[in-house]
């Protein structure tokens, strides 16, 4: 067996691209930039994260995140507010029209994972869904993902070409 056909890093990385895909191309013809995506599928269930915590979660240089979220700001998605009691941190929120745009996409995207899992027999998805999230907890506590992540990001930009690898968002 060739070498990356067992390579777990090179598995995972090609099973995001192709999960991804498929739904990048269902965002592209809602006239959904892949970045504007993320950011809200990250907030639509939380009360905020601040720009360092959202850059994380989605996979994202902090500067180029705050370009698009300036952006998202116009539109009317997100706000910034101040962290009380530390002015140098910024929090975004999701605003009501921002729930308003993504709820369709959740639901999308939700069917697009259902028809990804369907190749797995029995409770086979959910088992990888599982082990998945066990692996992404163990290596955030060893530090492995923040180069991961970085080399990730540094492949990426706003117009979410590349695979996304976080939070099960098969975006």
């Amino acid at each position: 067996m060739p070498f990356v056909d067992d390579y777990l890093p090179y598995l995972l990385a090609r099973a995001s691209h192709l999960v991804s895909s498929g739904f990048h191309a269902e965002l592209r013809r809602r006239g959904v930039p892949v970045g504007v995506w993320r950011v809200l599928a990250t907030l639509c269930d939380r009360e905020a994260l601040t720009v360092g915590e959202l850059a994380e979660r989605v996979l994202m240089k902090q500067p180029t995140l705050t370009k698009l979220v300036d952006r998202m700001v116009a539109e009317g998605l997100v706000e910034r507010r101040e962290v009380p009691g530390d002015r140098r941190k910024v929090e975004v929120r999701i605003t009501a029209e921002g729930r308003h745009r993504v709820a369709p996409l959740l639901a999308a995207a939700r069917e697009h994972e259902r028809a990804i899992l369907a190749v797995c027999t029995g409770a086979g998805g959910r088992v990888l869904k599982e082990t998945l999230a066990t692996l992404l907890r163990a290596l955030a506590g060893g530090g492995s993902t923040g180069e991961m992540e970085k080399d990730h990001a540094e492949g990426d930009d706003a117009g979410g070409d590349q695979a996304d690898a976080a939070e099960g968002l098969a975006q």
